[in-house]
């Protein structure tokens, strides 16, 4: 444990960010993992808007830091391909 009053105050910020970042990563792991139900139930039209949720779910987080914005890009070019497979 620090005993520096500084760096007991950088514990507790990073424990905030921490959980903040856990609980925004497991808002986009949810999202995808719906679209992907869609996309396993056939239902073109709910894949559709559950890939526009995640789509916008996932540069949220990016633009707040939590995932790198070239992952958050990967994300959804990955999720595009399934979308545009079942379309075809």
């Amino acid at each position: 444990m620090a005993n520096i009053k500084s760096a007991k105050k950088r514990i507790k910020v990073i424990a905030k960010k921490t959980a903040l970042n856990k609980a925004r990563k497991s808002q986009v792991k949810t999202a995808i993992r719906r679209f992907e139900e869609a996309l396993v139930a056939g239902n073109k039209e709910e894949a559709i808007s559950k890939f526009r949720f995640a789509e916008k779910k996932i540069y949220q987080v990016a633009a707040k830091g939590s995932i790198h914005k070239n992952a958050a890009a990967r994300k959804v070019s990955k999720l595009a391909k399934k979308l545009n497979a079942i379309e075809a």
